[in-house]
């Protein structure tokens, strides 16, 4: 099934992200753990520009395969990459113009400051345009229905990733700490985009996913759809920085090992996101994809297998953490404080995961079907409208802990109205046999 791929390749994802915090931590320095949570947030901003014409082109690519248009999927394929490669320099010119500020307003002070500095260079700057076109080829791939051979570039820049992490990290080698962490990152998305790029050019005949800059003359007639579909996700996840950052910065103000138990428990906490980040990955061209062609029935079957795998997974997940918090946080540093402080915020944010498990489907869903503006309401309502002034309504009723309680309240509320939408446009018949 296309969700399969979709799952491993994110899993590979996580594996090499959990790799950066795993071979940082086994410094025993929490400042490095720290700067690599405060480099979190400007890094997720790549994904926000990468969903944006990854998503959006994804979506618009299956519906013109769905209506048998070929050449229109191919036009709208070129129109994806080019913007998303622009738009991934600018960010990364105007982050390291800026990165002094930016750094700051994520809770990055002192020692922390200098090493996420270092950090985000690699990552942000010299590898943002790498991140952002692995991230975006493998939707249009996907798109198209070669699930497999998006999950192997992923997967393979993934791995690569891993391999490198110890030798640019650790004393024993090369010794950069967080810093080689970025370096690895970077080389490993530059090597995935490369796989992806050779592939489309040795598969240009057959493929119906292409990137010539002479389809820029079509913006105007495909860009609105893009946009239509691709800008909720993208709010999304540039809300979900400002949440992040936020939400560092708050903690911030308590203990430099709060910060990287922080930084410990967003990496545990994202093997179910990022699972259910899979699921809806996989789902969004089968749902456009019918959805265009009238299969509705079959639509809705791979929705609720979607729906009940990602759930499934993430109470599976919840139950793991409850039971093993302070061993799984001892896995990534020998530290009884940061360890203590991990443990505590893992056990209250992964009660948001069974919410988050169907909440990303039917985000997922609304896009497939081009709902922009329902897409976009639970897109914001999710991130960004309740998370920061939740911060300051709970920080002062429950100091450094009252932070974590913000995402499970965010989630449930989300999806209360995802499913309030979809019912809504049920009973007005949008789009038939919803």
């Amino acid at each position: 099934m296309q969700i399969v791929p979709a799952i491993a390749s994110q899993m590979i994802v996580l594996l090499y992200n959990l790799a950066d915090t795993y071979f940082v931590g086994l410094l025993n320095e929490p400042s490095q753990t720290a700067a690599v949570t405060i480099g979190y947030s400007p890094f997720l901003l790549l994904t926000a520009i990468s969903n944006l014409f990854g998503v959006g082109g994804a979506s618009a690519v299956a519906r013109a395969l769905g209506r048998k248009q070929g050449e229109e999927a191919k036009q709208i394929s070129s129109v994806s990459f080019w913007y998303g490669l622009f738009c991934a320099c600018f960010f990364s010119v105007f982050f390291f113009i800026f990165r002094g500020r930016i750094l700051t307003l994520c809770g990055a002070q002192d020692e922390v400051f200098r090493i996420a500095e270092n950090y985000t260079f690699w990552v942000v700057v010299v590898g943002g345009p790498a991140t952002v076109l692995n991230t975006l080829l493998a939707n249009l791939i996907r798109a198209e229905g070669s699930a497999g051979t998006a999950s192997f570039g992923v997967s393979f820049g993934g791995i690569l990733n891993m391999i490198l992490d110890p030798f640019f990290v650790l004393p024993g080698f090369l010794g950069f700490g967080a810093a080689g962490a970025g370096v690895a990152t970077a080389v490993s998305n530059y090597a995935a985009a490369a796989y992806f790029l050779i592939g489309l050019i040795r598969r240009r005949k057959t493929s119906a996913v292409r990137i010539s800059p002479r389809d820029l003359r079509y913006t105007g007639k495909h860009m609105k759809d893009i946009l239509a579909v691709g800008f909720p996700s993208a709010v999304q996840y540039a809300l979900t920085v400002l949440a992040i950052a936020a939400q560092a910065r708050f903690v911030s103000n308590y203990a430099t090992e709060a910060v990287a138990g922080l930084g410990i428990i967003k990496k545990l906490d994202q093997l179910p996101l990022y699972f259910s980040i899979g699921v809806a990955n996989g789902l969004l061209p089968l749902l456009a994809y019918n959805y265009a062609s009238g299969n509705h029935a079959r639509r809705q079957k791979a929705f609720r297998l979607g729906c009940a795998v990602s759930l499934s997974f993430s109470v599976f997940c919840l139950v793991i953490y409850e039971l093993f918090a302070p061993q799984l946080a001892g896995l990534f540093i020998d530290n009884e404080l940061t360890v203590r402080y991990s443990a505590v915020f893992l056990r209250i944010m992964v009660t948001a995961m069974p919410m988050m498990s169907v909440c990303y489907p039917m985000i997922i869903q609304f896009q497939a079907m081009g709902k922009a503006k329902e897409s976009l309401v639970c897109s914001v309502l999710r991130k960004g409208l309740l998370d920061i002034p939740l911060l300051y309504l709970l920080d002062s009723l429950l100091p450094l802990y009252g932070c974590m309680w913000v995402q499970p309240i965010v989630d449930t509320i989300s999806l209360i109205v995802a499913c309030a939408l979809y019912f809504r446009m049920k009973r007005q018949g949008r789009g038939a046999d919803l």
